[in-house]
């Protein structure tokens, strides 16, 4: 093991990777929590007031689940104008997730896809998940529309979330977040997506191979 540390291990402690060192850890003390947050125009508004019509999803949790699996269903398509298919825009919302980790919450595993990203955080006690999210949609919005030279929204308004139960569920949730990318046919493996953990985690393990 090379005892010089490179340019890319430097980039990744800024990037606060460091905090975990690259195998995502559940420690049971605190409960993470898996977010799905989709583009604006990621399913039609359309598709979801039907499917809102079928469930009743202000009382039932079986409802709600079932709404958010068609929605992931729905989003695999790449519906919209898939913003974050521009490398450009991925790459920052990358880095905007990163940026926050270490400082709002623990941030296990990501991926970034055309028109959604999923993350696996957990968020530090004094935080309310509220305003990481209204923190983290700004700030990207913003600068997406810049990169894009459009205006009006970016990010849809709600996004969905997920207590982690056990260590299990854990790394069943890495596993779904970073095969996202394969299930699709966007790559071969998993960290061949250059916008998720997984291709973090395989860059991180070579360097520390040397």
């Amino acid at each position: 093991m090379s005892l010089i540390e490179s340019p890319h291990q430097a980039a990744l402690k800024d990037a606060g990777w460091h905090s975990r060192g690259y195998l995502p850890h559940f420690d049971g003390r605190a409960v993470p929590q898996f977010i799905t947050l989709r583009l604006y125009d990621a399913v039609p508004n359309h598709v979801l007031q039907k499917w809102m019509g079928e469930l009743n999803v202000l009382n039932s949790t079986t409802d709600q689940i079932t709404l958010q699996n068609r929605i992931e269903k729905y989003l695999d398509h790449g519906y919209g104008d898939a913003f974050m298919k521009n490398p450009c825009v991925a790459e920052m919302v990358q880095k905007d997730l990163l940026h926050y980790d270490g400082e709002s919450y623990r941030l296990s595993s990501w991926v970034v896809m055309p028109n959604h990203i999923h993350f696996l955080i957990t968020r530090f006690e004094a935080i309310e998940l509220a305003d990481i999210m209204q923190s983290l949609k700004s700030l990207t919005s913003h600068k997406a529309n810049r990169i894009l030279m459009r205006r009006g929204r970016f990010w849809m308004a709600d996004y969905f979330d997920r207590y982690i139960r056990n260590s299990e569920h854990f790394a069943n949730t890495v596993r779904y977040i970073e095969n996202n990318p394969v299930k699709v046919g966007l790559c071969r493996k998993p960290d061949d997506w250059p916008f998720s953990s997984a291709r973090f985690r395989e860059k991180r393990a070579t360097e520390f191979a040397v």
